[in-house]
């Protein structure tokens, strides 16, 4: 049942003009960041020849793009989710989803990996993108694995707080401002306190993320995204079956 919710929220997204526009924009501001680094590299080729070990082209063309991608998604994640209960909402046809044979859990996921799946393009796209630099240079591909994983996971993290906020409102301009909202702070708490024993600094997402953007994956960064995540897609569903009673 996870699948025919998967499918139905996937064909939606497909259809949706504004859905390609986002990927077509999308597209067009990660080639500009792409080439921007590449002419920037090819500018500094004599200052990186003095230098005893210089920074490769991975860290100096491919990284900038998955930073700037990293928060863009902080924008299009709230786009994407803010339709999903808030619209069945308004258009009053989520009591035709209680009535069908599926359960609330499988009505969540499926909407959480439809949404999922579309995010998912844009780290897949950079990454084949800028791995075209290989017929001419040589890349860390574990660095950019490690770009890609990290992109993964803050879109899952992103993506189930669009979702539980999409449950509490019927509007869903509300619900796309309102996740908006939530990941910025999420984002930039860390400039609240810079020591890394406190508890505002140990819930940013920007300090887990930028480890990834290093080549430095650490459980408990995974951990993290995925606790956040978890917990996220719980008060949707408990909301929902809430709503369901």
């Amino acid at each position: 049942m996870i699948r025919t919710i998967f499918f139905k929220e996937l064909k939606i997204l497909f259809v949706s003009p504004l859905s390609w526009i986002m990927l077509g924009l999308m597209q067009i501001i990660f080639a500009w960041i792409f080439f921007s680094r590449v002419d920037y590299f090819l500018s500094i080729q004599f200052q990186l020849g003095r230098m005893s070990s210089p920074p490769g082209i991975t860290e100096i063309v491919n990284i900038p793009v998955f930073g700037v991608c990293s928060i863009v998604l902080l924008v299009i994640t709230p786009l994407l989710t803010m339709r999903l209960f808030s619209e069945e909402k308004k258009n009053q046809t989520l009591p035709l989803l209680f009535s069908s044979p599926i359960s609330i859990l499988e009505i969540t996921m499926g909407k959480f990996l439809s949404v999922m799946f579309f995010a998912s393009l844009f780290p897949i796209l950079i990454f084949l993108m800028t791995s075209s630099l290989m017929f001419g240079g040589n890349l860390d591909l574990g660095l950019m694995i490690s770009c890609v994983i990290g992109i993964l996971l803050l879109s899952s993290c992103l993506l189930s707080i669009g979702i539980f906020i999409s449950s509490l409102t019927s509007s869903p301009i509300v619900a796309a401002m309102g996740g908006f909202g939530i990941n910025l702070i999420l984002w930039l708490i860390n400039i609240a306190s810079e020591d890394p024993e406190t508890f505002i600094y140990k819930v940013s997402l920007i300090n887990h993320f930028e480890n990834f953007l290093d080549g430095t994956v650490y459980v408990k960064d995974i951990l993290y995204f995925i606790i956040i995540t978890f917990f996220m897609l719980l008060l949707t569903i408990k909301k929902i079956n809430n709503e369901r009673f």
